[in-house]
């Protein structure tokens, strides 16, 4: 699809995050797609960013309906990819398992750890498909994210490896101890399996984290608390949705990283939407 020429029910561009995002979109409307997982978490919205069209999934639902063990991973990637968006831009809060990482960081992960448990994570229920997942972002949409938050102003963390937890409660102190012993940086709970559906469907997608809470293991306290991190959210939430802005605007039109051969050579008993 060429900038500037765009079809109202197509995008180039996905971002699934929290609410509020759509309405900087211009000409935003909402599109209905039936996938062969169900529904999506809600309708996309689908806008236009300068010569650029976004479809936007909240995947908590708009009205944070959606806990993160029972968000419909399957249905949210398969809808970006039929509405014609080949690259993902995924915000998220996270946890700190690091103490110099502070709430109110931006960091951008290069590496993801499953401790998830009963979800659907993988489009692959028939055949023998085993797709490389070594590296789970898009090296293209990490460098471009970078830039869009240093562009802002802001400095943000380039690497970490992402721990996602089932979840919908928060870690215990030994768990968050024992993240934190293994090396990992961040906790999160709807990292995966949105990152691996995201390389099944041949997408670029790059996830951009916002340090909420220091984990229980890491802080002083009582431990993370749902108000703690919704109150932190909401204080950084206009540069986080500045900066997944800023990044949809300057994805590269064209693909160049490996994301859309991720396939190659494999046969996956469906066909991907166009």
């Amino acid at each position: 699809m060429a900038a500037g020429n765009h079809h109202p029910d197509r995008a180039e561009i996905g971002v699934i995050g929290g609410s509020g995002l759509y309405a900087l979109l211009d000409d935003s409307h909402d599109v209905t797609v039936s996938t062969p997982y169900g529904a999506p978490s809600d309708p996309a919205v689908i806008g236009t960013l300068g010569d650029r069209s976004v479809a936007f999934i909240p995947r908590h639902g708009r009205d944070h309906r959606h806990p993160p063990h029972r968000i419909n991973y399957r249905a949210n990637l398969w809808a970006l990819r039929a509405l014609g968006v080949r690259q993902v831009l995924a915000p998220c809060a996270v946890g700190s398992l690091r103490a110099e990482l502070g709430p109110g960081t931006f960091v951008i992960p290069d590496q993801l750890v499953d401790r998830t448990t009963g979800r659907a994570q993988t489009f692959f229920d028939e055949g023998a498909c085993h797709i490389p997942f070594a590296d789970p972002y898009c090296p293209v949409g990490r460098a471009t994210a970078i830039g869009a938050a240093i562009r802002l102003g802001v400095r943000p963390v380039d690497g970490g490896a992402m721990v996602v937890v089932e979840g919908p409660r928060f870690s215990t102190r030994a768990e968050s101890r024992w993240f934190a012993a293994q090396g990992w940086s961040l906790v999160n709970m709807t990292g995966h399996p949105e990152a691996v559906l995201a390389r099944e469907m041949a997408l670029c997608y790059t996830c951009i984290a916002l340090v909420t809470d220091l984990d229980a293991g890491i802080g002083e306290g009582s431990g993370v608390t749902q108000d703690e991190v919704f109150e932190l959210f909401a204080q950084h939430v206009d540069m986080l949705r500045d900066i997944v802005l800023s990044a949809a605007a300057a994805l590269p039109l064209e693909r160049s990283c490996p994301c859309p051969s991720a396939l190659d050579g494999l046969q996956p008993a469906f066909t991907l939407p166009e």
